[in-house]
């Protein structure tokens, strides 16, 4: 895809979307989100959840940060950084992996799109954009490849929930039951060309859709008419969040950052060991080989509070971390939380205290992810 019009500045350090004046026309509520002002809520996240595990709800994800990296030494270098096998990926498929630090830390949790030989793109957080290509450009030395920041091209809408499919097919050529989850077809959305991608940060099924950035709207006015049928709504962070928790999907910043591994994570399935070295091999390798001191784990608290980013944890009584991430899950009726706990109370029916304004809550180890969809 061609360059397309600059990102708009809202003042030197928020932007805005492509789509930010239909979140106000729609009535989205605007707070200031990494960087960038996005809708939190429309019509309520209670609603808009409810909407993606139903039926369907559309985001703006305009805001994640894209990068292309192509050249003969492409996939050496992607071998290189990140903690998953590149090599599995042909053409037209997508893989979830992490660009680790020597630690086996996380610099970012990505996702990596192999278009052609030789061709990758890159999909990152919105608040790590200006680290990661730091990170990407550093450890390019001695690689034949070219990194390039290409995040103002796109715009990335997804479309989540049990009837994105039925509301997207109408308006593209791409065979969407063809597209298997985590592959993507370079084709058009009404008539604009455009990736569709099935992936997505829900749990449900669904797309994101990655075209011009100056077509955004265009593309935006034609879902929402097509899904109306279906009951498609908009649907902002706050959804996006609690979506999310229930299907255990990590947020950097909250369940992991440079001071957790991929292992710790409870992400191992993203590390492969086998394909040779690359930036935390080796001290991911003893890990594996030993285990880890502490382990990211799903919880439910037996009482009415629920338990949020931040609050202290306590095993038998001592101290052992914080929240990493805390909500009523709508979907379950439920107050859900991940949190980091020792090897010897990570075990679903482990019991422990967690502190909320000032009064200990009894909290129970459950298995994830909290939801999973029937396929």
């Amino acid at each position: 895809m061609a360059p397309f019009a600059r990102r708009i500045s809202l003042s030197a350090e928020i932007k805005k979307t492509p789509l930010h004046g239909i979140h106000v026309e729609e009535g989205g509520r605007m707070v200031p989100f990494a960087g960038w002002e996005m809708p939190v809520q429309y019509s309520g996240v209670l609603d808009e959840h409810t909407a993606v595990r139903t039926r369907a709800g559309m985001f703006d994800v305009s805001h994640m940060g894209e990068v292309e990296v192509r050249g003969p030494g492409a996939l050496d270098y992607l071998q290189h950084v990140t903690s998953n096998d590149v090599s599995r990926l042909t053409p037209g498929r997508v893989q979830y992996s992490a660009l680790t630090t020597p630690k086996g830390t996380f610099v970012d949790d990505l996702l990596v799109y192999r278009m052609f030989e030789g061709d990758y793109l890159l999909v990152i957080n919105a608040a790590n954009t200006p680290k990661d290509l730091a990170w990407l450009r550093t450890h390019a030395q001695g690689f034949d490849v070219r990194v390039e920041d290409v995040s103002d091209r796109y715009f990335q809408i997804a479309v989540q929930g049990p009837r994105a499919q039925e509301i997207l097919q109408p308006l593209t050529p791409a065979v969407l039951p063809g597209i298997k989850y985590y592959a993507f077809e370079r084709s058009k959305v009404a008539g604009v060309p455009a990736l569709v991608s099935r992936t997505g940060y829900t749990g449900e099924d669904g797309f994101e859709i990655y075209g011009p950035w100056s077509e955004a709207e265009a593309i935006w006015r034609a879902l929402r008419e097509a899904g109306k049928p279906a009951g498609m709504i908009p649907a902002g962070l706050g959804a996006r969040d609690t979506l999310r928790l229930e299907a255990k999907m990590a947020l950097y910043g909250n369940d992991i950052d440079d001071t957790t591994t991929v292992y710790e994570a409870d992400l191992g399935w993203i590390v492969k060991l086998e394909k040779g070295e690359f930036l935390g091999r080796a001290p991911l390798a003893l890990q594996k080989a030993e285990g880890t001191a502490r382990k990211l784990v799903g919880f439910e608290t037996e009482g009415r509070a629920v338990a949020r980013h931040g609050h202290p944890v306590l095993v038998e009584g001592v101290p052992s971390g914080s929240v990493t991430s805390g909500s009523f899950s709508p979907t379950l009726k439920k107050n859900i939380g991940l949190a980091y706990l020792p090897p010897g109370a990570a075990e679903p029916g482990t019991r422990f205290e967690v502190e909320i304004r000032g009064r200990r809550e009894r909290a129970v180890v459950v298995p994830t992810p909290f939801y999973k969809r029937s396929r």
